[in-house]
């Protein structure tokens, strides 16, 4: 590949240069904000066109993996999936000793665990990392940044990292971010598929979805305490009747699917959670709450 008029200067100040690897929005927005904060930074991608905006931003744009993560003993990824990050960490094995690889691709524990291993083996650091922001938040206190990884390794790392935005250490283990991390975003999917299927429901009954979902969101602000209230339940495994017993919730479940029914609403979730409860009834815990039904999710 060529890239006119690109810098390719490696300053000399290898204790604050660090090198990005993968363009797309979130790693150009983490490459703009290592360069605002004044790291020398050095940038790859696989179509070397986008390192072009970076460059003009001050970055040094390298075409050659090897030489750019040669260029820095900090190498941060950012690509699509970690399918992308095992072939670029395939490319360069045999000549990363004494590097530190912060990997911010989203992923599996298990893949976190795996890359921590292969960096062991390279005599390399690893410290694993999740963003739950926007591009346009990176480097700013509303960027959710989750990193686990060795506990030497990431205080070393800290002010680097700290520059993203807010921290979140889960420890040792490298695949413990990426467990809170995906956790995460499946509630958050959850709930957004919830929304999006009561936002149709509301709609066929000529509600203004603009006012319910202002209504939604004042709601939704009550459920911190309903949440701690679940998570107590479950750990001493009383299951008291949060949203009120089993049965007298089952019955309601009746009136909301055929609602859904009436309206020619989806009603498979709504069919799911109310099997769970028939189950639950069946084995002789109606009086208990919704939290009761933990102890059926675990099961096949």
């Amino acid at each position: 590949m060529n890239i006119d008029n690109i810098k390719t200067e490696i300053p000399h100040n290898k204790r604050k240069r660090v090198t990005v690897l993968g363009l797309g929005n979130m790693g150009a927005a983490i490459a703009h904000t290592f360069i605002n904060r004044g790291y020398d930074t050095v940038v790859w991608n696989r179509n070397a066109e986008k390192c072009k905006p970076l460059v003009e931003a001050g970055a040094a744009g390298i075409e050659i993996l090897s030489e750019a993560v040669a260029a820095s003993n900090q190498v941060v990824t950012c690509l699509l999936n970690n399918t992308a990050v095992y072939e670029v960490l395939k490319q360069v094995a045999g000549a990363v000793a004494g590097k530190v690889f912060i990997n911010l691709t989203s992923g599996t524990p298990a893949q976190a665990r795996d890359f921590a291993e292969w960096a062991e083996r390279e005599n390399a650091s690893y410290i694993d990392g999740k963003i739950l922001a926007d591009p346009i938040d990176i480097g700013t206190a509303k960027a959710q940044l989750l990193f686990s990884g060795k506990p030497t390794v990431f205080d070393a790392q800290y002010p680097l990292l700290e520059k993203l935005g807010a921290i979140t250490y889960y420890g040792e283990d490298a695949g413990a971010a990426a467990v809170d991390f995906l956790a995460q975003v499946a509630i958050g999917y959850e709930f957004l598929i919830g929304f999006l299927h009561t936002l149709q429901l509301v709609h066929t009954e000529g509600v203004d979805l603009t006012a319910f979902a202002q209504r939604v969101a004042g709601t939704l602000q009550g459920y911190g305490p309903l949440l701690s209230l679940m998570v107590n339940e479950i750990k001493l495994g009383t299951y008291q009747p949060d949203l009120g017993p089993l049965q007298v919730q089952a019955a309601m479940f009746d009136d909301l699917i055929n609602h859904r029914k009436s309206k020619n609403v989806e009603t498979l979730r709504m069919q799911e959670i109310k099997n769970l409860m028939d189950r639950r009834i069946a084995d002789g815990h109606g009086a208990q709450g919704f939290s009761s039904l933990f102890e059926l999710l675990g099961k096949q």
